[in-house]
């Protein structure tokens, strides 16, 4: 009974099952969803975006577009978290001209894959929009 009650030890040895590994990749994602806004932004958008690729109709090659803009998008913002959260990690609180660069590149990755993102929403959407826009005229 009293084994019940240790506290729990950091893990810092390999996991030990599948499922483990999993249970850490999925804790990983959640905190980057709980304490990125970004993040937050990043999926309101990409639901909205799948939710106009259903409205509209997409085709198989159009979903394929539209997944690979969204998921790319939130690959570079956990990214940029990830290269925030090392840079914080080693430099503390202190400035450092190095991790400041760091972040700045990581950062710009994602607005280049959100630039990404619009152009293939652009690609996407204008055509079926204006359609839309054409029937009701």
């Amino acid at each position: 009974m009293a084994s019940q009650n240790k506290p729990q030890r950091p893990q810092v040895g390999k996991n030990h099952s599948f499922w483990q590994s999993w249970r850490h990749a999925w804790t990983g994602l959640t905190t980057v969803v709980r304490e990125e806004r970004n993040m937050q932004t990043h999926l309101v958008l990409g639901a909205v975006a799948i939710i106009a690729g259903w409205y509209f109709g997409l085709s198989v090659n159009q979903w394929l577009w539209l997944c690979l803009a969204i998921f790319l998008v939130m690959l570079c913002e956990i990214n940029n978290t990830i290269a925030e959260n090392i840079c914080d990690l080693v430099t503390g609180p202190h400035y450092h001209p190095l991790a400041k660069k760091v972040k700045d590149i990581a950062a710009g990755a994602v607005v280049f894959a959100a630039a990404f993102a619009v152009l293939v929403g652009l690609i996407l959407f204008i055509p079926k929009v204006w359609q839309l826009v054409l029937t009701w005229w």
